[in-house]
């Protein structure tokens, strides 16, 4: 474990590296569909992420964002978000990360999530809790539900199906009428650090996309948040009060 993680702060920390020289010169070269954005520093992003991997881990399989699945010859297997929030990155908003989750017989077993911007990087190891550079930190939170900030999240397959739409924002107006503010940043690995230190009382997803949510759902578990899912929704909060009132409402 000591060298998965070496190497996937190592991978997180060279393509985060690239992303902020890029967000700086203001490259910001993309195609953008009606619901999703593809920038060019997603491809080198990845690129940098998967010459680390493929150099130290040969035989495992890799899922990333941008060129798929690649099959392996172990049970482990990487899931790869290389520039979570890429309409942030090309709209010049500084809200984005590069994360990783590593699976094992498809169980995540690590998870690396690297803010750039402000040099931070979350790990979490499956029964050994979670670190923000390198310091413990736990899911906590004092702030009553009705004051919360409650982060929202939607994966792709949402905006592109009538009816889970329609079920999103159902859950959108009912986070809305029990808590402060409902956020929603576009780039949920980011938040899920937030969380998981205890600067966002909760996060709420619905059909999350899987680069995002594996490296994310680990972290909020081994940070101690409270967790639940049915389905494609999955909530997690930093206090039992929160995490009492979410349950009921949504």
């Amino acid at each position: 474990m000591d060298s998965f993680e070496g190497t996937a702060v190592r991978a997180c920390r060279a393509a985060g590296e690239y992303l902020v020289s890029e967000f700086e010169a203001e490259s910001l070269e993309a195609n953008y569909g009606t619901d999703d954005v593809k920038a060019v520093a997603d491809r080198g992003s990845e690129r940098r992420i998967l010459d680390i991997l493929s150099a130290e881990y040969p035989h495992h399989g890799i899922f990333a964002e941008e060129s798929g699945e690649q099959a392996g010859e172990s049970d482990y297997r990487w899931v790869i978000d290389p520039l979570d929030g890429t309409n942030n990155f090309c709209s010049g908003i500084p809200y984005f990360g590069t994360a990783l989750a590593l699976l094992h017989e498809d169980e995540p077993i690590l998870s690396v999530i690297h803010d750039p911007l402000h040099d931070d990087t979350y790990v979490a190891r499956r029964g050994e809790g979670a670190t923000l550079n390198d310091e413990p930190m736990r899911a906590d939170s004092d702030v009553a539900s009705d004051h919360a900030t409650v982060s929202f999240v939607i994966g792709i397959d949402v905006l592109r199906n009538d009816g889970l739409q329609t079920r999103a924002d159902e859950l959108d107006s009912a986070l809305s009428g029990h808590c402060k503010r409902v956020w929603k940043s576009w780039a949920p690995t980011l938040d899920w650090g937030l969380l998981s230190r205890g600067k966002l009382e909760a996060v709420v997803c619905f059909h999350p996309d899987e680069v995002e949510q594996h490296a994310g759902w680990l972290l909020a578990e081994e940070s101690g948040a409270r967790l639940a899912n049915e389905g494609d929704l999955f909530v997690a909060a930093a206090s039992d009060e929160v995490f009492t009132t979410l349950e009921s409402v949504i």
